[in-house]
């Protein structure tokens, strides 16, 4: 053997063993590949099972409560707490007993119908007391006024609760601004505010300060009261009305007037 091929055969060996290299390489990548695929197809199976499951849980969960709700149906109407317990164990699963006025619901159990009916009778004592409170009336002076105008041979309790889950149902009549919301919180200290408070608290401009104004009375929810200085006063009337005449429902506790209705 000469020198030249000597030299040659490592050359040969070298690219042998890194052709060989290569061909495990690829291989690898391959069976790496197939696993990964055959992975992701067995989560998409898990998962497709869980889905399944849980849905057939739920379905049997809603089975119960609506066995559950139709054996209690008149304590769910008649004991406020009771039905305040059943809404949220709806929550708990999606359901919206409310939703419509029509199936299950509505038809076994009057649930519907009682929130829908509630929610009549709010707009029509928010109506009735417009031209005394400006359309802006305090949800514990709303319950009163409702548990008066109720027939004394309904046994139904309402609840604070009861009337807010009846006016989310309906289309909202009159929404406030924030810059009106803002003004009304100010007032709830005194019952009124003038120019001067508002831009000194506020710290608004005068122009923004009197296109508020300027809003409020316009929808009679403020009243001007003219004093023999150059500041005026403007009065919001469900406040004043809640100050200085208070009507406190039955559970003996206060509300924020701005935990309220507004009806235009």
């Amino acid at each position: 053997m000469n020198l030249e091929e000597s030299m040659i055969r490592p050359i040969i060996s070298l690219k042998a063993m890194a052709t060989r290299r290569r061909g495990v390489g690829v291989g690898a990548i391959q069976q790496k590949q197939q696993v990964q695929a055959q992975y992701a197809a067995k989560g998409e199976e898990l998962a497709s099972e869980q889905i399944a499951n849980f849905s057939q849980q739920l379905e049997t969960f809603t089975k119960k409560l609506e066995d559950f709700a139709y054996k209690h149906r008149n304590e769910i109407k008649k004991n406020s707490q009771f039905r305040r317990h059943f809404q949220e164990m709806c929550a708990h699963v999606g359901v919206d007993p409310l939703a419509s006025s029509k199936g299950f619901w509505a038809s076994k159990l009057g649930v519907g119908d009682f929130y829908y009916e509630l929610a009549v009778q709010v707009i029509e004592v928010c109506l009735s007391t417009n031209h005394i409170n400006g359309g802006l009336i305090t949800l514990n002076d709303l319950r009163t006024r409702l548990l008066k105008s109720r027939s004394k041979t309904r046994k139904e309790n309402i609840t604070n609760d009861d009337i807010l889950r009846a006016v989310q149902k309906i289309k909202v009549l009159g929404e406030l601004s924030m810059d009106d919301s803002r003004v009304l919180q100010l007032a709830e200290e005194t019952g009124f505010v003038t120019i001067e408070l508002i831009m000194d608290r506020l710290r608004w401009e005068e122009t923004r300060t009197l296109q508020v104004i300027e809003h409020l009375i316009k929808e009679g929810l403020a009243w001007v009261d003219e004093q023999p200085s150059d500041t005026n006063q403007y009065w919001i009337p469900s406040l004043f009305l809640q100050q200085y005449y208070p009507i406190i429902g039955s559970s003996g506790s206060t509300e924020s007037s701005l935990s309220s209705f507004y009806v235009s």
